[in-house]
């Protein structure tokens, strides 16, 4: 997954938390970046009619965007559930954000075969609390 399906991904996350266009605000705050790298990285991803970005009002995936982010989230689910679930990794959502940018399509398939996913992934994935609804491990304080 590169930085720009990472930013879709976010995107995506992003319109279901606000119910409505994703703005650079809560993208800068999930990606961890500035406002002015969201924009940056907005528009190109415009020029690439992945997304269309309404100046005041935010961002919203374009069908081509929005089958990309469905991808993305669902190798980030599919990286996440691995560590958490198969290898019991502590920390797995640190872990998972940081391998997502280096894991490639055929290693997040192989992955796949391991954990059992759901077919409902990635739509399993809860935004606001920034965690797949089917984790087997104890999640702020609630136990899967």
């Amino acid at each position: 997954m590169n930085t720009a399906d990472q930013y879709l991904k976010a995107v995506y996350l992003a319109q279901r938390i606000e119910d409505g266009p994703a703005s650079t605000g809560t993208l800068a705050e999930m990606l961890e970046v500035s406002p002015a790298s969201v924009n940056e990285m907005i528009g190109k991803l415009e020029d690439r009619e992945l997304v269309e970005h309404e100046k005041y009002k935010g961002a919203t995936l374009t069908d081509d965007g929005l089958e990309r982010a469905h991808d993305a989230l669902q190798t980030y689910c599919i990286i996440e559930r691995f560590l958490a679930n198969v290898l019991e990794v502590e920390q797995f959502r640190e872990e998972a954000r940081t391998l997502e940018s280096v894991i490639d399509d055929t290693v997040a398939e192989r992955l796949d075969t391991i954990i059992d996913r759901r077919a409902e992934c990635p739509d399993c994935f809860d935004p606001d609390r920034d965690y797949c609804e089917y984790l087997e491990v104890e999640v702020e304080g609630r136990a899967d």
